[in-house]
């Protein structure tokens, strides 16, 4: 989940549907709808993360078959560690590691790995589609904690919007019908930790360096399964090797260009963008396992975009409308 995902408006700002098993990073926006935003490059930037976290899925998808999904985790946080570290240790200082919030840096950095656990694992059972499908009530998580932990507003247009696509994720689970899976409940566990994630990272963005919250989250992630390692490791091939560095390389890249996106773009007109995803990954699931979405998915899978439609709109309205307070 993608691990993003990040406040990308403030600390009590929801920029809108956002890729769950995506951003790890905290992105702060330089443009602002003015002189030197370019949003035809920052939306093209937004689909070709999405594609890389699409790719990274299937993947994890197609090793799932074989391994455990601490071990695919694992090997997707080694490879997303060894080339952020660097970055952040260059000089050879250890000043980035230095937090005022570590309970917090805690707290994030498990979300954000209990969000990859449980979409690989949701992907040992589900299509691919289906799973990111219902994955996307995140928006719902997220309202919902920043309430009770950011003592947010939210207004009653936006909660209709969040009932809509939860509606929308009801439609694709089908409770009490014949193809109900259990396994359709570990996406929802994605979309909460994910949101518990954001959350957390909404109340330390002032404080906190984004560089120093991405090493913590990739340093708490890393340990974490490196000690549940021992209990659910399986000897990898070279080919599964192979696809695991594959795996973070393309995370990696994702994130880059999710960075780079939204330094370019508002984050309310890119938000609907992050739905492309989940036409990447219906297309990959065909492609590579031959799924194709039932009618009820596809239904449901459109009234969830409608609804983060919607909620994208309604950010970006809020935001015009603060911008002659703001001048």
């Amino acid at each position: 989940m993608p691990d993003s995902s990040t406040p990308l408006s403030g600390p009590h700002r929801d920029p809108g549907p956002q890729p769950v098993n995506a951003p790890q990073t905290p992105i702060q926006p330089t443009g602002s709808g003015g002189k030197g935003t370019e949003p035809m490059r920052a939306i093209l930037l937004v689909v070709l993360a999405v594609a890389c976290l699409s790719c990274s899925d299937a993947t994890a998808k197609y090793l799932g078959r074989t391994l455990p999904p601490a071990e695919i985790a694992w090997m997707r946080y080694v490879v997303f560690t060894a080339l952020v570290m660097p970055l952040a240790l260059r000089g050879g200082s250890l000043h980035v590691l230095k937090t005022t919030r570590p309970g917090l840096q805690v707290v994030r950095g498990l979300g954000m790995l209990g969000s990859a656990l449980f979409f690989i694992m949701a992907m040992q059972h589900l299509p691919l589609a289906e799973a990111a499908a219902i994955s996307f009530v995140s928006p719902v998580f997220v309202t919902v904690l920043s309430i009770l932990l950011l003592s947010e507003k939210v207004g009653i247009r936006r909660w209709a919007a969040l009932l809509v696509g939860l509606a929308g994720v009801i439609i694709v689970i089908r409770p009490g019908a014949d193809g109900f899976q259990p396994a359709s409940l570990l996406p929802i566990l994605t979309a909460f930790s994910w949101a518990l994630g954001l959350v957390a990272t909404r109340k330390m963005t002032v404080q906190e360096n984004p560089l120093t919250t991405m090493v913590w989250s990739a340093l708490t992630g890393l340990i974490a399964l490196t000690a549940l390692l021992p209990l659910h490791a399986a000897w990898p091939t070279p080919w599964e090797m192979l696809l695991g560095v594959f795996i973070g390389l393309v995370y990696t890249a994702s994130q880059w260009l999710l960075i780079l996106a939204y330094r370019q773009g508002e984050a309310s007109v890119l938000a609907p963008f992050t739905y492309v995803q989940l036409i990447w990954s219906t297309a990959l699931g065909f492609l590579v396992f031959g799924a194709v979405p039932d009618h009820w998915t596809f239904v449901g899978t459109g009234v969830i975009i409608a609804s983060g439609l919607y909620t994208a709109h309604r950010e970006r309205m809020r935001a015009r409308q603060s911008r002659p307070a703001a001048a």
